[in-house]
C-alpha cells in the first residue's frame, strides 16, 4: 500500500471539452493511447458506431471530461438537444499489482525522467503488470437508448480519452487506480530506499574530500602546454569490408575521409570549411567528391540515398554536381539562383559576342541565350561566366566547360569558335 492516504483532489481530474480539430479528425497520437483505441475497436461489434464515434470526438461534441479511479465520464452530444452521460469503466490495480509497478518503474531513473516528460516507455509498460488495457476490459455504458457496444457516444469517449492518455499518460495511471502526486512520491520514496540499500552495499572507497576554504582560495594556475602541431594532412581511414545487407563500404570511406579533412582543417585554422552549407548544399559537395560523373549503376544509390534526404531527386542532384565541380558553391548558386545584374559587364557581353560573329543572345536577368536555345551563358556574383549547354528545344540546361572572366572564353570550348 502507499506510504500515505491520497487526497481526494489527487484522484478526479477534469479536462474541458477540446475543440473540433483541422477537418474533423482525431489525429495519430502516442503508442499507449493507440493501444487504448485497439481495446476499443477489438472488442466492438459494429465499425459503424466506431467511425461515427470518431467522428462526433474530431468535431468536439465530447464536453468536459472527468477522470476518477476506474471510470471516465461526459456529456457527450448527439443528434437531440440534451447530451447523453457515457462512461467507460477499467479495472483497477490490487495493491499487489501496484507494488510490482511501483518497484519495475522505482528500479529506473530512466522511467521516472520518462513519466515527467509525459512519456510512457514500453519497457514500464511491459513489466509484468497489465498497464493498458485488454480487449475486452474497457466497459462501456451511455444513457441513450443505442444498445450497441459501444454506441456511438460512448466510443467518441474513448477516443478523446485517447488523446488525453497521448498527452499524460498519468491519466492511464489514475485510471488504474493512483494519481500523479501521490504516485511520484511513492516512487521518490522507493527511490530512496534503493539508493541507500545500494550505498550500503558497496564496499567502494569513498573519494577523497577537501574543505571548500581550501578549494576556493585565490590560486594562480601554471599556464597551459602548448597545443600539439596539427599533422600535416589528414590520415586515411580504415578499410570497411563489404557485409551483405550492410551499407556501402565506398559511402562510408567517402564519409569518414571527409570527416577527418574536416576535422583536420578545423584543428589547423580554428574553422570548418563546411559550417554555413545547408543540408543540400552539403549533399551536392559530398556526391562532387566522388570520381565519375552522371549517373552510373554505382553511382546511382548514392546519388538517390543524398537526393532524398533533402527533398531532391537523382536528376536535380546531377546537375547540381556538374555545377559544384564547374564552380564549387559559387557554380551551384549560378545554377539555382537567377539574379539582375547592374549595368556594365552583363551589357557590354552582347556586343562582346556580336563582334566574335555570334548571333545575338537574348538576355535574361543575369543569363544570355543563344537563338537556338542550345547555349547559355551565366553571369555569376562572383564576376565570372558559366557555360551552359541543352538539347534544342528543351530547356534542359546542364553546366558545361570552366567559368571564365571573357564571355567568349567560356563559350569558345562548347561552340567551336562557330556563329
Amino acid at each position: 500500500p502507499p506510504a500515505t492516504s491520497p487526497s481526494a483532489d489527487d484522484l478526479r481530474r477534469t479536462f474541458p471539452a477540446e475543440r473540433k480539430g483541422p477537418n474533423g479528425t482525431v489525429g495519430e497520437g502516442s503508442w499507449w493511447g493507440s493501444a487504448w483505441i485497439d481495446a476499443l475497436e477489438e472488442s466492438a461489434l459494429d465499425p459503424a458506431r466506431l467511425a461515427r464515434g470518431r467522428d462526433y470526438a474530431g468535431h468536439g461534441r465530447v464536453d468536459a471530461v472527468t477522470v476518477t479511479p476506474g471510470r471516465v465520464l461526459a456529456y457527450v452530444h448527439g443528434s437531440r438537444p440534451r447530451p447523453y452521460r457515457a462512461k467507460i469503466s477499467l479495472p483497477t490495480f490490487t495493491d499487489e499489482e501496484w507494488d510490482r509497478f511501483l518497484d519495475a518503474a522505482a528500479a529506473q531513473p530512466g522511467h521516472i525522467a520518462a513519466l515527467l516528460d509525459r512519456e510512457m516507455p514500453r519497457s514500464l509498460a511491459d513489466c509484468g503488470v497489465p498497464l493498458l488495457p485488454a480487449p475486452g476490459e474497457l466497459h462501456p455504458e451511455c444513457s441513450c437508448p443505442d444498445s450497441g457496444r459501444p454506441c456511438k457516444h460512448a466510443a467518441a469517449l474513448c477516443y478523446r480519452t485517447a488523446r488525453l492518455l497521448d498527452e499524460d499518460p498519468f491519466v492511464l495511471l489514475l485510471l488504474r487506480g493512483r494519481g500523479e502526486r501521490g504516485l511520484l512520491a511513492e516512487l521518490s520514496r522507493r527511490n530512496a530506499t534503493l539508493a541507500a540499500r545500494s550505498g550500503a552495499a558497496s564496499t567502494a572507497a569513498r573519494m577523497p574530500g577537501v574543505r571548500a576554504r581550501e578549494a576556493l582560495a585565490p590560486r594562480v594556475l601554471p599556464p597551459l602546454p602548448r597545443p600539439q602541431p596539427p599533422l600535416p594532412h589528414p590520415e586515411q581511414p580504415p578499410a570497411y569490408p563489404a557485409a551483405p545487407g550492410g551499407p556501402d563500404p565506398f559511402a562510408l570511406d567517402q564519409l569518414a575521409t571527409d570527416a577527418a579533412a574536416r576535422a583536420h582543417a578545423l584543428l589547423a585554422t580554428g574553422e570548418d570549411p563546411v559550417a554555413e552549407l545547408s543540408l543540400w548544399q552539403d549533399a551536392v559537395r559530398i556526391a562532387a567528391a566522388r570520381p565519375g560523373s552522371g549517373l552510373t549503376g554505382t553511382s546511382r544509390a548514392q546519388y538517390e540515398s543524398l537526393a532524398a534526404a533533402a527533398g531532391r531527386t537523382a536528376t536535380d542532384l546531377a546537375r547540381a554536381v556538374a555545377a559544384w565541380r564547374q564552380g564549387g558553391r559559387e557554380g551551384l548558386a549560378v545554377l539555382e539562383e537567377p539574379w539582375d545584374p547592374p549595368a556594365g559587364r552583363f551589357d557590354q557581353a552582347r556586343p562582346v559576342l556580336r563582334a566574335a560573329e555570334f548571333p545575338p543572345f537574348t538576355p535574361h536577368r543575369n543569363r544570355l541565350t543563344h537563338p537556338e536555345g542550345t547555349l547559355q551563358l551565366r553571369l555569376g556574383r562572383d564576376g565570372l561566366w558559366y557555360a551552359y549547354e541543352s538539347e534544342p528545344g528543351r530547356d534542359d540546361w546542364w553546366p558545361r566547360g570552366t567559368p571564365d572572366h571573357d564571355p567568349i572564353g567560356a563559350l569558345t570550348a562548347l561552340a567551336g569558335g562557330e556563329a
